[in-house]
């Protein structure tokens, strides 16, 4: 069940594709098969990415040398109760033609190496939305620093990339990341300041979908966060609802970040789902495991999904 936050000002619904009314029938009928077609299918989402090993090199995969074969997450994907699975252009092309139609694919479009330091983030683009149609995606994935010193050519690059994505009828997930010099001295990346601003960005720019961090408290850098932020007390949940609400309408999936404990995992998950978030989007939490390992904690996590609305 949602909770609603009247007592702060705030309420958090999961938004539903129902009250998605301003969609094509492209991208309606695209999310529909996400949302219902596969996975939980209760209208959440559970995304398998494995765009790592562009963003942050094979260095991800040395913790289990498996999953440096793309089959290893298409094999997860397929028997773990995702609802799709993200992949950059060239993955898509050389692993999808086998599960065509059994797994839905999200299509990263626009991606970076780790090399350069985050001071001016800027994801390029690596694909285009008709690369997308093409390979039969379901909807694609853009990466948005929300605060770098580049988001200008950011904002001009998304705004051509949503004009096609509209022509074409597909879905845009976001990942909204707040990055760079600027938001460093505003309390960090993963402040509740950040990734409440880089969810209402998501929302005000076009995005279908916005894929964001949980917000943290750096009790030693909130004082640097912006007015209301640095004395607003809000629980762990309380700040979930808060950047629902500030995502309006548009599906929230939480990121799941580098791997934790199995009972950490779920609690994180079920916190999540119960404060409105439309879903999650676990990674190297997933797949740095063993197969029978990653296949135990993805089925439990798709059933407690199947719960929560």
């Amino acid at each position: 069940m949602v909770t609603a936050m009247m007592n702060k000002g705030f309420t958090a619904q999961r938004i539903t594709l129902e009250e998605m009314d301003h969609l094509s029938i492209g991208k309606k009928t695209r999310l529909y098969n996400l949302l219902y077609g596969h996975g939980p299918g209760n209208g959440t989402l559970l995304m398998l990415p494995i765009d790592q090993g562009l963003e942050h090199g094979p260095i991800d995969f040395f913790v289990n040398p498996p999953s440096a074969d793309p089959e290893f997450q298409c094999k997860l994907a397929l028997e773990g109760g995702y609802s799709g699975i993200v992949f950059h252009f060239g993955l898509a092309e050389k692993y999808m033609k086998r599960y065509a139609g059994k797994i839905p694919l999200v299509l990263k479009i626009n991606g970076k190496t780790c090399v350069p330091p985050d001071d001016e983030a800027f994801s390029t683009l690596t694909g285009t939305v008709e690369d997308a149609v093409r390979l039969g995606a379901d909807a694609i994935g853009y990466t948005l620093y929300v605060g770098s010193p580049a988001q200008d050519r950011d904002f001009d690059q998304f705004t051509a990339v949503r004009s096609e994505a509209e022509r074409l009828g597909i879905p845009i997930i976001v990942w909204a990341y707040p990055r760079g010099e600027y938001i460093d001295k505003k309390g960090g990346k993963d402040s509740l300041y950040a990734i409440d601003y880089a969810a209402r960005v998501a929302c005000e720019l076009g995005a279908d979908v916005v894929k964001i961090n949980i917000p943290k408290t750096d009790h030693g850098k909130k004082s640097e966060e912006p007015g209301e932020y640095k004395t607003l007390s809000l629980t762990w949940a309380e700040s979930i609802q808060k950047v629902v609400h500030s995502a309006g309408k548009t599906m929230v999936l939480f990121s799941g970040g580098s791997m934790v404990s199995d009972d950490e995992l779920i609690k994180n998950a079920r916190i999540t789902m119960e404060n409105g978030a439309t879903g999650l989007i676990f990674g190297r939490n997933m797949w740095q495991r063993p197969m029978d390992q990653a296949l135990t904690i993805s089925r439990q996590v798709s059933e407690m999904m199947k719960g929560v609305v």
